[in-house]
């Protein structure tokens, strides 16, 4: 499928679906918990399902008939041996979730996913679970999918790279219910947000972790899950795409709903960006009401750390071409690791339409540029397809951007969402 977009200046009003990160964590915890849970506003995405297929074959039930709340009939903390592979397809976050779960389970389970997943370093957990008194080790000898892995751990003390939390928060979860427990170190830890927001709702589910100052992380083990209900709040890393387009178009005005300001997402710091960057934002209710956004002609460049959210680094480049002077994004180690190198991509993909960007291993410069339209690769990467639909909104001239499909993994209503916006978008 592609999308071909033109020019546009968007107005009107628009829900955010649910967040995703939080969907996945809610899944899990719920799967593992006694009696049942009750996850509201779910994001109903490509991802959500994979992790909803693998915690079925994990011995957990889950009905899914209402897109509106999803029940969850946990296992009470014994996840059963998998009468088949348990595939991730392209949820990384499922993935490195599944992987320390079956790893609390006397026998063997295999997990895999597609080919982007089977190039996502998981070494570091392996070499944990190994550390824990499991087995754990990657058919191709690669630290990559497919792995295979056996338990159960018991827990210990080891020591994880910082760069990527994915590798980490999952053993936050299955270190819970361990004998003995967790005592985890970690190097020069980013990704802060997604981390706060393991431990916030693990706390919902009942399970304590202290965190050490982002160096260490002590999780008690023999704790329990208990069941829960929780209201999904909009996806503030979703919402990054729609809000980026309307204040790179000027004359635009656009009222997003069903985000929280106070949510755990480190996409929250998108307000802050776009203040600063010179746009208006004004935020309704300081709760769930949203915020309102204003297109301006007169955005200029500023630096941004993105070491607490590396999935923004795509919409954040394009942000960055519409920007008098250049925008600095620093940090950004993490997004490197995700589906594809999302700094080079990003950057091979504004660079067909006559951005001008410069790349080190851990920043982005981008420079403001005139875009015009052209064929873009959308890699086979969601955010990389919806950062590059919302560059074509910007650009002169007839942008098509290929593998549009994608934006479903994260974002399964985009084409919705931006079309009810007033987008010019055709899907073909």
């Amino acid at each position: 499928m592609e999308y071909v977009v033109n020019r546009s200046v968007l107005s009107g009003r628009s829900a955010i679906p649910g967040n995703k990160s939080g969907t996945a964590r809610g899944i899990v915890f719920g799967s593992l918990a006694s009696g049942r849970s009750v996850l509201y506003n779910p994001l109903n995405n490509l991802d959500s399902y994979s992790i909803v297929y693998m915690m079925r074959a994990l011995g957990a039930e889950i009905d899914t008939s209402d897109n509106a709340k999803w029940i969850i009939d946990g296992v009470d903390g014994k996840p059963k041996q998998p009468a088949c592979v348990l595939d991730a397809q392209n949820s990384g976050t499922g993935f490195y979730f599944a992987l320390a779960v079956a790893s609390l389970i006397d026998g063997y389970s295999v997990l895999t996913g597609d080919y982007q997943i089977c190039y996502r370093p998981a070494q570091p957990m392996i070499d944990a679970i190994n550390s824990m008194g499991g087995t754990a080790f990657s058919t191709r000898d690669s630290g990559t999918a497919p792995i295979v892995v056996r338990g159960p751990i018991k827990g210990g003390e080891f020591s994880m790279p910082g760069v990527n939390s994915q590798w980490m928060t999952p053993f936050l979860c299955a270190c819970a219910l361990t004998e003995k427990g967790a005592l985890i170190h970690e190097t020069n830890l980013l990704e802060h947000p997604y981390v706060d927001m393991t431990i916030g709702m693990l706390r919902i589910a009942g399970v304590t972790v202290e965190n050490r100052n982002y160096d260490e992380f002590y999780v008690p083990g023999n704790q329990k899950f208990h069941a829960f209900e929780y209201t999904l709040p909009g996806d503030w890393g979703s919402a990054g795409y729609p809000l980026v387009a309307t204040a790179i178009s000027p004359g635009s005005k656009v009222r997003f709903t069903g985000l929280d300001i106070n949510d755990f997402a480190g996409e929250t710091a998108y307000v802050q960006i776009l203040k600063d960057m010179g746009a208006h934002v004004e935020v309704i209710d300081e709760g769930r009401g949203g915020v309102i956004v204003e297109g301006c002609a007169d955005l200029h460049g500023i630096e941004i750390d993105c070491s607490g959210t590396p999935d923004a680094v795509p919409a954040l480049a394009v942000l960055g071409t519409q920007a008098s002077g250049k925008t600095v994004l620093k940090n950004i180690g993490a997004c490197r690791l995700k589906e594809t190198d999302r700094a080079k991509s990003i950057k091979e993909e504004l660079t067909k339409m006559g951005a001008h960007l410069e790349e080190t291993e851990d920043t982005l410069t981008v420079y403001r540029s005139r875009l015009h339209g052209t064929h873009i690769s959308g890699h086979n990467d969601h955010r990389i397809v919806m950062a590059m639909s919302v560059a074509g909104l910007a650009a002169e001239g007839e942008t098509v951007v290929d593998t549009a499909e994608c934006s479903a993994v994260s974002f399964p209503n985009f084409f919705e969402v931006m079309t009810s916006i007033r987008a010019d978008i055709v899907r073909r």
